[in-house]
């Protein structure tokens, strides 16, 4: 196997995830993203461990970087007894690809909040 394994996040990725939870990203996706930003390669388990979340949160929080076409998911078999293959997922694009998008994001509903308002003084 090829995947890192994380045990525990420092301040540096709490810092990253406090950052990312004021740009208005969920606190899963935070955390996701910061498991995924210093690794090559992560299961869901050490997501788990590493950040906190319980597995449902972090398939919400991995649908949501797939949308974005953000991370690469595969699966591996086990390599003793039976079960689920384990899933390993990778961020594919630089963290400053993501963090160009989110300000993207931002400056395009900032620009329509700001003609809502023009257009409402209109009326004044």
């Amino acid at each position: 196997m090829i995947y890192e394994q994380v045990t525990m996040m420092g301040d540096s990725e709490f810092e990253m995830v406090e950052l990312f939870r004021k740009l208005n990203l969920t606190r899963p996706v935070a955390l996701t993203l910061a498991c995924l930003s210093n690794v090559d390669e992560i299961t869901s388990r050490d997501i788990e461990m590493a950040s906190g979340l319980r597995q449902p949160e972090v398939s919400i929080a991995m649908r949501h970087l797939n949308k974005y076409n953000w991370v690469d998911i595969r699966e591996e078999k086990k390599s003793e007894g039976k079960g689920r293959p384990i899933k390993l997922y990778k961020l594919v694009v630089p963290l400053e690809n993501v963090i160009k998008t989110i300000e993207d994001e931002i400056m395009t509903e900032n620009k329509t909040i700001l003609e809502n308002i023009q257009r409402l003084k209109s009326f004044v």
